[in-house]
């Protein structure tokens, strides 16, 4: 029998540390295009049977899609659980070798779930969302140091932030022009847009980083968000529920979609509103919202129909 090779492969600015399971096989080399060429020839030959890459806050994205269009078998996995799992082991040493090992191992023993991996199209359009939420924070800190800075530098962090706010206003166009170019992309937002509350920024959200939307079913999709609650019993503490892993930058846009769609939702702002009456806790009710609204958005997504408030309390 052919026996299953496992790849783990550490990205680094300025290399990649890989590490083949079970043969022990390891090696450093450049994270450059020509080196990445023939890394993927390399890799050809092994026939591996998964290869295990971290998010690497882009860093990875170059040999990603080099081992994606090659049809290598490649994963991106979440750092944080590839840590815990490293920490399961005892290996609480970290270097670059030792990580492209844990990184063999965690595809060894856990098998992640294989996705299909973004097109050029949807990376360009996770890119601008990306620094769109940059600009984002760049104006809150500007208009935050603006409250303490001395008369002299006002002027300047004044002019700083109109021009980043000139910016994002470029940024949001590119963004819906992206969505333009793209018949599904542009149909599936106008969908999408028609549930109240829910308006560009959270759709183009969806549509980049969350391309699962609509084909998973309700439970998967909230767990996969990081909405869903779990368990969290032990000893005399019993009862707690609470939400954790998942996407943060969808969880987090969802979350502002929910504080306007309790207000302008007829749907969320009942719900909301039974919740907060039954003694919940108004953040809890707020979460509910939000896995109420993520359901309603793949309800939509799934059978490509606009927002009915009759067929939406059932999804």
């Amino acid at each position: 029998m052919t026996q299953d090779v496992f790849v783990g492969i550490d990205v680094s600015k300025k290399s990649l540390d890989v590490a083949v399971r079970p043969s022990g096989e390891a090696w450093r080399t450049d994270n450059a295009s020509e080196a990445i060429t023939e890394l993927v020839e390399r890799l050809r030959r092994l026939l591996p049977t998964m290869i295990v890459v971290e998010a690497s806050g882009g860093l990875q994205t170059l040999l990603v899609v080099a081992l994606a269009e090659a049809k290598l078998p490649v994963v991106v996995v979440n750092p944080r659980q590839v840590r815990d799992f490293a920490k399961a082991l005892g290996r609480l040493a970290k270097t670059d070798s030792i990580d492209a090992a844990v990184l063999a191992h965690f595809g060894e023993a856990i098998r992640p779930e294989m996705r299909a991996l973004p097109d050029k199209q949807a990376r360009e359009l996770e890119a601008l969302l990306a620094r769109r939420r940059q600009l984002v924070e760049m104006i809150v800190a500007e208009r935050s140091r603006l409250t303490t800075a001395v008369a002299a530098v006002q002027p300047g962090i004044r002019e700083h932030i109109e021009w980043l706010k000139e910016r994002l206003g470029g940024l949001d166009e590119e963004l819906a022009q992206s969505i333009d170019r793209s018949e599904r992309w542009r149909d599936l937002s106008v969908l999408l847009r028609s549930v109240p509350g829910v308006g560009p920024i959270v759709a183009v959200t969806l549509l980049a980083e969350l391309p699962e939307l609509g084909t998973l079913d309700r439970k998967k999709i909230a767990a996969l968000v990081g909405v869903a609650p779990h368990n969290r019993d032990s000893g005399t503490i019993e009862g707690k529920r609470v939400i954790w892993g998942g996407r943060a930058t969808v969880r987090a846009t969802l979350y502002m979609g929910a504080l306007v769609a309790v207000r302008h939702n007829p749907l969320l702002r009942a719900t909301y509103r039974r919740l907060v009456a039954a003694g919940k806790a108004k953040k809890l009710a707020l979460v509910a919202c939000m896995r109420k609204l993520l359901t309603i958005l793949n309800a939509i997504a799934r059978d490509r129909q606009k927002w009915q408030p009759e067929i939406a309390k059932s999804a």
